[in-house]
């Protein structure tokens, strides 16, 4: 069996390890084994394995790896934010971006699922960049791993180095379904990293038929990038908007939190632009339509990027958006910028990929004409 072929351990849910460790005739508990040394020893070869007995090590090595996507560049901001650039498979320029987002005892890391985004929402840096593919549950749980082991070797007995994942960054992962599941499925697994339901968010733009799906599948929280109170403002900054109208989203949303084992609630993501969504209106009109939604709302000032053709709302206005949604009985936080002198803050990712969609191309040809 040639490198190519090699069974990649990194990215198997634990379901599907104890099937690999049962088809090469193992017993299922050398997955537990295994899975602890990979996602909380950090362990990069079989070798380490010391719990395992030498011929099962020399059988993996030969039919397995632990393969991490590769690291391109770590930057730090002056406010502590990480941001890696990660190669993954398919070509010299397939990189995504990571940030992980320290916060006094908690750190959280947005964790990307596509290379680019399948999606156009028009405020995105990302979306702006067109698409190339889905990455795999492996680079997925990869960028997990690269965190955590940045800060030093692994210890499952010590501090936390990660609290909390979002699914936030590059791609829309209900548009990359089952690896998505699955790395979600070992950030909560007791053998892996162990993340509470509650510390692991999965964010949407409303991919509708997916939430139903999705609810089946696990019980991560839900976050939904919302961004505008009606239709006809949302289908403008988020198109797929068209095919999932607001109704259709909010009916999905509840139909998740009603088939949860516990209270929970949505985090309805908000990004203002100014003179486009933050008006007093648009705040009064969002607090009716989510009236019936158990939710929290995060308001997001806009961090402008080259030719996006918005810019942020000053803060009196957001303070004023938001007090008129807190009047009405809302939980409101507003996002704190972080991470935007290394181009790590909300909406500019955006990585180096060959767009397969040539959406970048066509917004450059745009701009020309435009000037």
């Amino acid at each position: 069996m040639t490198d190519t072929a090699k069974v990649n351990l990194l990215g198997l849910s634990p379901e599907k390890l104890i099937e690999f460790f049962e088809s090469i005739g193992e017993k299922k508990f050398r997955a537990t084994q295994v899975m602890k040394w990979i996602h909380q020893k950090g362990a990069e070869s079989f070798e380490e394995m010391t719990d395992v007995s030498k011929k099962l090590r020399a059988k993996l090595e030969t039919i397995c790896e632990i393969r991490a996507p590769e690291i391109v560049s770590q930057n730090i901001s002056t406010d502590g934010t990480r941001k890696w650039i990660i190669r993954t498979e398919g070509g010299q320029n397939n990189c995504v971006e990571a940030v992980l987002i320290p916060d006094g005892d908690r750190a959280t890391l947005c964790v990307s699922s596509q290379v680019g985004c399948s999606l156009d929402c028009s405020f995105c840096s990302t979306g702006k960049q067109g698409f190339n593919r889905n990455l795999t549950a492996a680079e997925i749980i990869g960028q997990v791993w690269i965190a955590i082991k940045s800060f030093g070797p692994m210890d499952p007995s010590g501090p936390r180095r990660v609290t909390n994942v979002v699914m936030m960054g590059m791609g829309e992962p209900l548009m990359n379904f089952e690896p998505v599941v699955d790395a979600m499925t070992l950030m909560m697994h007791d053998n892996a990293y162990g993340l509470s339901k509650r510390r692991v968010t999965l964010s949407t733009s409303g991919v509708v038929p997916r939430i139903y799906d999705l609810v089946k599948r696990t019980d991560v929280s839900l976050a939904v990038s919302l961004h505008a109170p009606n239709n006809a403002l949302r289908n403008e900054l988020v198109p797929i908007n068209k095919k999932y109208p607001i109704e259709q989203l909010l009916e999905a949303c509840q139909h998740y939190l009603d088939n949860l084992p516990d209270k929970r609630h949505i985090t309805i993501e908000y990004t203002m632009m100014a003179g486009v969504n933050d008006q007093e209106v648009h705040a009064r009109e969002l607090s009716t339509l989510l009236q019936d939604l158990e939710c929290k709302i995060n308001l997001i000032p806009f961090n402008p990027f080259p030719n996006s053709g918005y810019d942020k709302p000053s803060n009196n206005q957001t303070r004023r958006f938001q007090k008129i949604l807190a009047d009405d009985g809302y939980t409101v936080t507003v996002r704190t910028t972080r991470g935007d002198d290394i181009d790590a803050a909300c909406g500019q990712l955006v990585g180096d990929f060959m767009d397969k969609t040539r959406r970048s191309q066509k917004y450059i040809e745009l701009r020309q004409v435009s000037e």
